[in-house]
């Protein structure tokens, strides 16, 4: 049975990710965008990875041009705006599709694994999926869900 541990990403620098570095974390996969009325919440996920990061917590974060065009820019630019708008230091990936037939892999997964509100599509930037330590449970969690919102349930996940 396919685990999050069984995939590998390419984050915007052009390197590997593997998740298989992420057993034993709590991870939350995160379909982002910088022209988006959700953007804000890049400061409530970094807030949440700078508070339990320590702790076990991966905030893996998948730009996606997607949804109305609202990540237009390149890997580079996109770094470089939610470095200084945001202060971001979790691990960002290189731009992916999150739905269709080019969807990202993990995607595919997560998708599978978690029906949102459109069935297994992803609905809207800043879908957010929770993985819990041993990765065999997942959450997903709608746009409009804070990350602020998250706190106690990452906490909970992480004392588990």
């Amino acid at each position: 049975m396919a685990t999050l541990y069984d995939f590998k990403a390419i984050r915007n620098n052009g390197s590997e990710f593997d998740f298989a570095d992420l057993k034993g974390k709590v991870v939350m996969v995160v379909n982002t965008a910088s022209k988006c009325g959700f953007t804000p919440q890049y400061k409530g996920l970094e807030a949440l990875y700078q508070k339990y990061k320590d702790q076990g917590l991966v905030i893996v974060g998948f730009p996606c041009d997607q949804f109305a065009h609202q990540e237009p820019g390149d890997d580079a630019q996109i770094a470089q705006f939610c470095e200084i708008n945001f202060g971001v230091t979790f691990p960002l990936m290189k731009k992916v599709d999150v739905n269709g037939e080019n969807a990202h892999p993990v995607f595919k997964y997560l998708k599978s694994e978690t029906k949102g509100l459109l069935g297994s599509a992803v609905k809207w930037n800043f879908t957010k999926f929770l993985v819990n330590r041993d990765g065999t449970r997942i959450e997903r969690f709608a746009p409009v869900t804070t990350p602020e919102s998250l706190d106690k349930k990452i906490a909970d996940l992480l004392a588990e």
